[in-house]
């Protein structure tokens, strides 16, 4: 299992793969699905929890929806916030993402 970071001991990166586990559910793809939600919630574990999903093959959903056009009948932005800048909803891992490799 790849490290996040070369400081991340065992038990850590056994933590997050084991709260990788606890928040994931199946897609009807076969694989898993984490809600964003359900990281953020996680506290001070989020990021590293991000990391070990991307790290093994997970990507964040694409939304459906595009971003709402600009022009005289478009939407106000008066934030000046870029629409396209959210954080995903949730992750989308593959199916052999969870499985032991270590033994």
């Amino acid at each position: 299992m790849p490290a996040s970071t070369t400081s991340e001991t065992p038990e850590a990166a056994a933590a997050v793969r084991a709260a990788v586990a606890r928040l994931a559910r199946p897609n009807g793809d076969g694989g898993v699905v984490i809600e964003r939600a359900a990281i953020v919630a996680e506290g001070r574990q989020a990021s590293a929890i991000e990391g070990w999903i991307v790290a093994h093959g997970g990507e964040p959903e694409v939304p459906l929806l595009e971003p709402p056009r600009p022009g005289l009948y478009g939407p106000r932005n008066p934030s000046g916030r870029r629409f396209d800048a959210r954080p995903p909803r949730r992750y989308v891992l593959p199916a052999h993402a969870l499985e032991r490799h270590d033994g």
